[in-house]
């Protein structure tokens, strides 16, 4: 699980990256009309304002370096990825033929 943590965390130091993913995913999942791929691509983006506003000092006076909100934001992010990618290579419901 370490992998993950070092994986992610570039995300903390580069926050235009999430917000790089969150705008593929936003415009892969409006083309492809899936809400879901569209949630997760705002999900990513907030989560790039939310690293970008840490940055700045915005929402921390200074002592950001113990990130316990880090554990819960990155599984959600990474199912989140998963399950867009999951949505986005699924066949769209459509109606049946007969059978």
């Amino acid at each position: 699980m370490d992998w993950l943590w070092r994986a992610m965390a570039i995300f903390i130091e580069y926050p235009i990256l999430a917000a790089a993913i969150g705008l593929v995913l936003f415009g892969l999942g409006r083309l492809a009309r899936r809400r879901v791929v569209v949630g997760v691509g705002v999900l990513w983006l907030l989560y790039a304002v939310y690293e970008f506003g840490n940055r700045q000092r915005w929402w921390c006076s200074g002592e950001c370096n113990i990130r316990i909100d880090l554990l819960v934001i990155y599984p959600v992010l990474v199912l989140g990825l998963v399950a867009a990618a999951a949505n986005l290579v699924r066949r769209p419901a459509g109606p049946r033929p007969p059978s």
